[in-house]
């Protein structure tokens, strides 16, 4: 009887489950699925583990602004090729194929915004743009936010995620680790307030320059923060590291930086250490009793 045989059906194209593409995220660490509505309420932190996907300059200027920059600084500024340099592909080209990916001019952004109503300074690095190196550009549009910081009287906050100086700049771009930290020097010297923040990963010539001056210097968990590599040092001293070497984790009990904070909580902790540290600079550190 007809009834009783199994029918196959044939899948075709028409039959095909379309799944839009970054509807869904695998976690890293725990291997599980993660629906992007859900990410997107959450910072984009696995809900399982606590796992911080990487995001770019969007995220975290929603997380320390409250309506995006109120003022850009130097939104057309971009990078040259001044030592016309090329490797497996000529420079000009990587700088085109990264504006093209990510629709942004340099690897990093800058300007005013407000902070619960509060103006700041705000610099974000985007490590999807050449890894978020400092090459001329994003070392003078940091000197320049840090300088427009001092001339307004506003602290300055910068979210930093690089894989170091730009080597297709060569000596242009080492030179911005002098020039940036020279201004901050100047800016702490004008009695301004500087928030560094470290996300994952900060090395290389950024976290030997602007990104480890801060006066509070906070970092997401398990961020990798450091100079050369765990490889590069491993093989270069011909011993094992510690375990954790160069995470977040490791540099706050080590004395590195001063707190961890998962990202969902950034926003509130920035508005609460500037409420904190600007609206109570006015007090004595050590307030006299009063004497009977």
């Amino acid at each position: 009887m007809s009834w009783f045989r199994k029918v196959r059906r044939a899948f075709g194209a028409g039959n095909k489950l379309d799944v839009p593409e970054g509807l869904w995220f695998k976690c890293e660490r725990c291997s599980e699925v993660v629906y992007r509505k859900e990410l997107e309420t959450t910072c984009h932190v696995c809900s399982h583990c606590g796992f911080h996907f990487r995001v770019g300059i969007d995220v975290y200027l929603c997380i320390f602004s409250d309506n995006g920059f109120v003022e850009e600084f130097d939104a057309r500024m971009h990078s040259k090729d001044p030592l016309h340099f090329s490797d497996s592909r000529r420079y000009a080209e990587r700088l085109r194929k990264a504006q093209k990916k990510t629709g942004l001019s340099e690897a990093v952004r800058t300007g005013v915004v407000t902070l619960e109503g509060r103006e700041l300074v705000l610099g974000i690095l985007d490590f999807s743009f050449l890894g978020g190196s400092m090459g001329s550009v994003v070392g003078e549009k940091i000197a320049r936010a840090t300088e427009q910081a001092r001339r307004r009287s506003l602290p300055l906050i910068l979210v930093s995620s690089s894989g170091g100086a730009r080597m297709q700049e060569g000596i242009y771009s080492l030179m911005q680790m002098a020039k940036t930290s020279a201004r901050l020097g100047q800016f702490r010297e004008s009695g301004g307030l500087f928030i560094s923040v470290l996300t994952h990963p900060t090395t290389g010539g950024v976290s030997a320059s602007f990104a480890m001056l801060g006066d509070v210097i906070i970092s997401e968990p398990d961020a990798l923060i450091g100079f050369a590599g765990p490889r590069v040092i491993r093989e270069t001293i011909g011993q094992e590291l510690p375990e954790g070497f160069q995470r977040s984790e490791f540099l706050l009990e080590h004395g590195f930086i001063d707190a961890i904070v998962p990202r969902p909580e950034l926003r509130s902790t920035a508005a609460r250490l500037l409420a904190h540290l600007l609206d109570n600079a006015h007090l004595p550190s050590h307030p006299a009793h009063s004497r009977s």
